[in-house]
């Protein structure tokens, strides 16, 4: 600190004005925030991307980004009519061309007949589209078996994530031990503890248990909150389902048992549901919170407040840079509500392209339509695939000492444990890094395999971890889990 004042100082007596935005004058909520999935190590594998390409020789021939669940940069191919219809809405005259089926005709039709201008290039309504509103209102009846969904509490996003920030801007408030606490799952998506940095809001983890498969459980979930309100006011229960980094699909006496809690203690229970489409393990179903909270009947189904969001970016779709998704609201103060309807004005619109790629999301072809038997097709493909990439995953970790991985029962990415010698978390402490952080810069310089490590999601201390997504094409999955395997190996044998 003094450093900088004297070069400022410095500066002055030289004729140069100082710098009005520095280290020290930025807002210093900002610089607390920690991104893992695109942190340190993804830097450094984009150096190395360009070292290959300059013709610097490496011990591979390529990067491979494990790191982020992004779909389309692993291969996975676009479903055809979710890119027909965007065409026809993005370049009209296209509507008169024969290689349109007639179904993506009238699909683009009426999206655009909802658009200012009858274009995708206006604004919308700061909550979105209305139409696309309703039909989302629409899908979240057809999935809950018939409960009813109102349009009115439905928010088209900029992917789930600037919905979920704008729900964590309203909940935040408070000074002192009044200042807001937020339970989140560790380990965590990292989205949550940026977004808390960001807010100046207290994060309140609460353990899920590797031992059963990353379970949730009420009595962590009690202790958690109890040792918080010492330091802060517990209001917000943040629950990712299926799991993100950890694969675990929840049960429904586990929502119930979660919605009970929530109900008692006060907290606005917020329900990250972007994977509900990746579920893969036998006996595993996913269960929306808000069809259990409304099936257990008053005072739970009149009372508690709730916001759960979905995504184009992940499940089938993998549609990650259109940027659409959607938040649905129960049981929230209408003032409130009007409040949020403000907030998100602020922003102007979500992405229109999003918001007419989420409207096919959740109303796909019908099965009396000429795309239907193509689009079942695309879809049971890629789920399939997962589901066989999800078990190999698996199966190829157990099989390897020192390292051990729970079943990947939803989402797309595993999270395995991995056992590293004291002296290899001697050397990481001596660099200042996390030893997994140490291992999977390790990894990387002699692989070239990208992976995050489990410290930037939270972990139990004295465990380590990484996430890794399952996403790349089979063939390519099955080499890079040997190659991880044989380093692991490689690893702990040098460091023993």
């Amino acid at each position: 600190m003094a450093s900088r004042v004297n070069d400022q100082s410095q500066a002055s007596s030289n004729g140069l004005k100082g710098k009005v935005l520095t280290l020290d004058t930025m807002n210093p909520c900002v610089r607390r925030v920690e991104y893992a999935v695109r942190g340190p190590i993804v830097q450094r594998a984009l150096e190395l991307e360009q070292e290959l390409r300059q013709g610097v020789k490496k011990p591979f021939t390529e990067v491979i980004r494990a790191n982020i669940g992004d779909a389309q940069a692993m291969g996975q191919r676009p479903i055809t009519f979710f890119r027909q219809v965007l065409a026809l809405c993005v370049y009209p005259s296209l509507l008169n061309s024969p290689d349109f089926p007639e179904d993506a005709k009238r699909r683009a039709e009426r999206i655009l007949q909802s658009c200012g201008g009858q274009s995708l290039g206006a604004y919308t309504i700061s909550s979105g589209i209305q139409l696309i509103r309703e039909d989302v209102a629409q899908y979240i009846e057809r999935r809950d078996g018939g409960i009813p969904a109102d349009p009115n509490n439905v928010f088209l996003s900029t992917g789930a994530s600037d919905a979920i920030v704008t729900v964590l801007k309203l909940l935040v408030a408070g000074e002192g031990r009044e200042r807001t606490g937020v339970l989140i799952p560790i380990p965590q998506y990292p989205l949550y503890s940026a977004a808390l940095a960001e807010l100046d809001a207290v994060q309140v983890d609460y353990y899920l248990d590797e031992e059963r498969a990353w379970a949730l459980d009420i009595a962590e979930l009690r202790r958690a909150l109890c040792q918080a309100r010492d330091r802060c006011c517990p209001r917000v229960l943040c629950v990712i389902n299926p799991g993100n980094p950890t694969g675990q699909v929840q049960t429904r006496e586990c929502i119930e048992a979660v919605i009970r809690f929530a109900f008692e203690e006060g907290l606005f229970l917020m329900a990250d549901e972007v994977y509900q489409d990746n579920v893969y393990a036998e006996g595993s179903q996913f269960h929306s919170f808000k069809k259990v909270l409304m099936e257990m009947g008053p005072p739970y189904a009149s009372q508690q407040e709730l916001a759960s969001f979905h995504s184009v970016s992940k499940g089938y779709m993998g549609e990650c840079g259109f940027r659409g998704g959607y938040v649905e609201v129960v049981n929230m103060d209408a003032e409130v509500q009007k409040q949020m309807g403000k907030l998100m004005s602020v922003r102007l619109c979500p992405p229109v392209p999003g918001q007419a790629l989420l409207d096919m999301v959740v109303s796909p072809p019908a099965p009396s339509e000429p795309s239907f038997k193509q689009f079942q097709a695309e879809r049971q493909e890629v789920l399939a695939e997962l589901a066989a990439k999800a078990k190999l995953t698996e199966q190829i970790f157990n099989e390897a000492p020192g390292i051990r991985c729970n079943p990947v029962q939803g989402a797309m990415y595993s999270f395995p444990r991995v056992q590293l010698p004291p002296r290899a978390v001697q050397r990481a402490q001596e660099l200042g890094l996390a030893p997994d952080m140490f291992f999977c810069l390790c990894l990387l310089e002699e692989t070239g395999i990208c992976v995050v490590p489990g410290s930037g999601f939270g972990q139990q201390e004295g465990t380590y971890h990484f996430r890794m997504t399952i996403l790349p094409p089979m063939e390519k999955l099955r080499l890079l889990l040997e190659k991880l395997r044989r380093f692991h190996a490689k690893f702990t044998n040098e460091y023993s």
